[in-house]
């Protein structure tokens, strides 16, 4: 076998094609040109290596050229990042600032937020009712507002208007309290108005009686939501009218009537039983209310009270004529209190309101009385009404929270609840003042009677049983109408002459209270 030619040259025009296939040893390799075409390049005939020596020399190049490509790119392109933050620096810079991030975000979340989860104490001062009755209102509303603790307190009637208004005046006052009907006027400077998502005015005028919308509402503002509602009412002992054969009264004529065939006279003259409590002022419970009732009936407008003197004199000459005129006489200033006469069975009618049921049963419990609407005049079925409200202080801290308390008292499921518990101690709750609730009281006829008149109801400022203090409003015009009745009761003034008078005592106080006239 002939020895290989050890001289090889590179030809550049074979660089991409492939590798010719290893022939056996001897062999030539055979080219891949085409038959009939000759090379591009010229072979030297030199003397060629070995196919070993030839391979060994190409590895050896392939290694040189590989590592000088390897050097190349070390030298021009940058080291690879150490992980997926880059070196070790940078990897210690992110992670402080993502612990950092984390524990703003703790401590952000730690802080107590001020909105909504400040904790509010209300203080909620209230009459007639005792803790009981009312702590279950208190931890519904807990239910949905668990930021704000309510704590009732039940004052005493005594002075209650005085001491109200001097504690909030010195901010040492309740957030919530309540008042009479009558005492806008006299509270003007501590009562908050009641915004519109506590209720609108649609709603109230809606909800509650046209006498409360006239009482509650000035200049479209609502300073208050009832939780009751009274008015006055006639009561009767069904045994003397059986006994004296006549009806209950539907108008004042039959009143007049049927009062004189009630009455009982010894052979002196002197009342044994009375048909009726009516002509005097200091031993008739209730007068500045049945007074007021007659002034209504009249057509004397409250509002416009000074401008109606002569309604005022026809209304007092017909009350004291119960009184006065021999003949027709059913009642004097000897007799006991009304209510006492009538719990002892010696009095056929009376005036009162709905918490008189219970004084009446307290001081006699085997006593049966009815309660039917009071007579009317001329077709006029008015009545007086005189009820409590609850209202916000203008001086309480807490007036968002106060104001969210009363949207809760103003809910129907709040009303039906008070009524509720405050029936589990006595023979009925405090009457409602919503009148979509009046017909749920129609099978209790110690009630109904009494939220059956509230559409036809006007309020008076002369008004019984207020506690307003000496000098306040109701008691100021209460002693101007005692005056009045009794100069003619004991001293024959007369009715035209006692309304005079009685004029010029209530243009003082109204002018003291700021209270405008309608002309």
């Amino acid at each position: 076998m002939d020895k290989k030619d050890e001289n090889v040259v590179f030809d550049p025009a074979q660089q991409g094609q492939q590798p010719a296939t290893e022939q056996p040893a001897g062999e030539q390799p055979v080219s891949e040109q085409p038959v009939g075409e000759q090379p591009t390049t010229d072979v030297a005939q030199t003397e060629s290596p070995t196919g070993e020596e030839v391979a060994g020399e190409e590895v050896a190049g392939e290694e040189v050229a590989g590592e000088e490509l390897e050097q190349s790119a070390e030298d021009s392109e940058p080291p690879p990042p150490a992980g997926f933050l880059g070196n070790g620096l940078w990897k210690k810079v992110l992670i402080g600032v993502g612990i950092l991030i984390v524990l703003i975000i703790v401590i952000i979340m730690l802080i107590p937020k001020e909105s909504g989860t400040k904790q509010v104490t209300l203080t909620w001062w209230g009459l007639w009712e005792d803790r009981p009755a009312i702590q279950t209102l208190i931890l519904d509303f807990k239910k949905t507002h668990p930021n704000i603790d309510v704590v009732y307190e039940k004052r005493s009637h005594l002075d209650y208007r005085d001491k109200l208004v001097t504690r909030t005046q010195s901010s040492k006052g309740p957030d919530v309290f309540r008042y009479h009907n009558t005492w806008v006027p006299m509270l003007s400077e501590i009562l908050l108005p009641l915004s519109a998502d506590v209720i609108s005015p649609e709603e109230f005028k809606k909800v509650y009686y046209p006498v409360m919308q006239q009482d509650l509402v000035r200049n479209g503002a609502i300073y208050g939501i009832p939780m009751m509602a009274d008015s006055l009412a006639l009561y009767v002992n069904p045994e003397l009218f059986e006994a004296a054969g006549v009806q209950v009264p539907r108008n004042w004529f039959e009143y007049r009537d049927v009062v004189q065939k009630l009455t009982v006279k010894d052979a002196a003259g002197k009342i044994k039983t009375s048909g009726g409590a009516l002509g005097t002022y200091d031993n008739v419970t209730h007068a500045p209310d049945i007074i007021s009732l007659l002034f209504v009936q009249q057509g004397v407008d409250m509002n416009k009270f000074l401008s109606t003197t002569k309604q005022q004199s026809e209304a007092l000459k017909f009350y004291t004529a119960f009184a006065t005129d021999e003949k027709t006489k059913v009642w004097d200033a000897s007799l006991d209190k009304s209510i006492l006469l009538f719990s002892r069975g010696e009095l056929a009618m009376y005036f009162g309101f709905s918490w008189d049921v219970f004084a009446i049963q307290r001081l006699n419990k085997d006593l049966e009385f009815k309660i039917y609407p009071v007579p009317e005049l001329n077709g006029k079925k008015t009545t007086i009404a005189s009820y409590w409200v609850e209202g916000v202080s203008s001086k309480s801290p807490n007036q968002k929270e106060a104001l969210e308390f009363m949207h809760f008292l103003a809910q129907k499921e709040t009303a039906e609840k008070f009524y509720t518990e405050t029936s589990k101690t006595r023979a009925f709750g405090e009457p409602y003042a919503r009148s979509d609730l009046r017909e749920s009281l129609r099978e209790y006829p110690l009630v109904y009677p009494f939220v059956s008149q509230l559409d036809d109801a006007a309020s008076s400022f002369f008004a019984s049983d207020t506690h307003d203090g000496e000098t306040g409003l109701n008691s100021s015009l209460n002693t101007y109408l005692g005056t009045s009745v009794r100069s003619m009761t004991e001293d024959a003034d007369s009715a035209d002459s006692a309304a005079e008078n009685l004029n010029k005592g209530v243009f003082q106080v109204f002018e003291k209270y700021g209270i405008q006239q309608l002309q």
